[in-house]
């Protein structure tokens, strides 16, 4: 995967929140719908952090954050479809929130796992 994939992805997947916030407001929805505008726009926030992150540990920790809010935003999403209080149909965002998802795990997990360099071997 390429370097910009999770920025395309969670970039797109907040535009997808805001027209869904959009269309539960018009249904008169506007509790959860505000919780998940919140964390649904900030998985990409969090990511653009990540990048220009100050150190390793700031990179590990702000894309930790975005899965964070990526988990939350799939919470979110979950209780909107089970509540009956829309009928829309959620699952183009719930399928991008879980692939955002495993993206993120795996590159925390790889930062974690990859030793830092080494001065003057970077």
């Amino acid at each position: 995967m390429d370097d910009g994939a999770i920025q395309r992805k969670s970039f797109k997947l907040a535009l997808d929140i805001v027209k869904l916030y959009s269309r539960l407001v018009e249904q008169k929805e506007y509790v959860i719908s505000r919780q998940l505008l919140r964390s649904g726009t900030s998985i990409g926030a969090n990511v653009q952090e990540a990048i220009g992150g100050e150190s390793r540990k700031d990179f590990i920790s702000k894309l930790s954050i975005a899965r964070k809010e990526a988990r939350e935003t799939r919470y979110w999403l979950c209780l909107l479809r089970e509540s009956d209080l829309t009928d829309m149909d959620m699952a183009k965002e719930l399928a991008a929130v879980n692939e955002i998802l495993r993206i993120l795990t795996a590159i925390v997990m790889t930062a974690k796992r990859k030793p830092p360099p080494t001065p003057g071997n970077s």
